[in-house]
């Protein structure tokens, strides 16, 4: 079992080889401020006193304001663990961090899927597109303020003129399939 590093032991140590590069610390977590968070990364994977040799996910958080992107740390050789926080997007705007990537190649496809389903940019990203959904994809479907088609505003005004299936928000044109009744339902002729 690692040893987790508590968040201000770990921010007097990050102070230590970056001054002013986080914001606060909490139980085990340490905030970075995003402009310092690649410099931060690659001391704690290439200093010896952490050799944070494995980046276990990256994440990120919609606390509806502002984003959280959240990165667990692996010290294999320290048997230890860590977890940094960098606060982004504030007012849900400009929401981006520097790419890790070049200081760990696993998080390739995890800044993608971040990117892809909450919107978050990582700067620097050697392939910054869609993981998951398709090019093109209206949207992030993992933000707060995705509106997904039943939810549309275009559903809701649509008039009521027997159009719309009963039970159901998806629109069925007069003469189609889904206006037949079931087969052996008794439709006349």
């Amino acid at each position: 079992m690692t040893t987790p590093w508590s968040g201000a032991a770990l921010a007097e140590a990050i102070e230590a080889f970056a001054p002013g590069s986080t914001d606060k610390s909490h139980g085990g977590d340490v905030w970075l401020k995003p402009e310092a968070a690649f410099m931060v990364c690659e001391g704690l994977k290439s200093r010896p006193e952490f050799k944070f040799d494995l980046l276990s996910s990256v994440t990120a958080v919609d606390y509806i304001d502002h984003f959280e992107v959240v990165y667990h740390l692996t010290s294999l050789p320290k048997n230890a663990s860590a977890v940094l926080k960098i606060r982004v997007g504030l007012g849900r705007t400009d929401a981006v961090v520097p790419s890790v990537v070049p200081i760990w190649r696993g998080a390739d496809y995890q800044e993608r899927e971040v990117w892809d389903l909450m919107g978050v940019r990582f700067k620097g990203h050697p392939n910054h597109k869609r993981i998951m959904l398709w090019e093109g994809f209206p949207g992030h479907p993992l933000r707060k303020d995705y509106v997904t088609y039943d939810q549309s505003i275009v559903a809701s005004l649509a008039p009521d003129d027997g159009a719309y299936a009963a039970g159901s928000e998806t629109a069925v044109e007069p003469g189609t399939a889904g206006s037949q009744p079931a087969p052996g339902a008794g439709a006349e002729a």
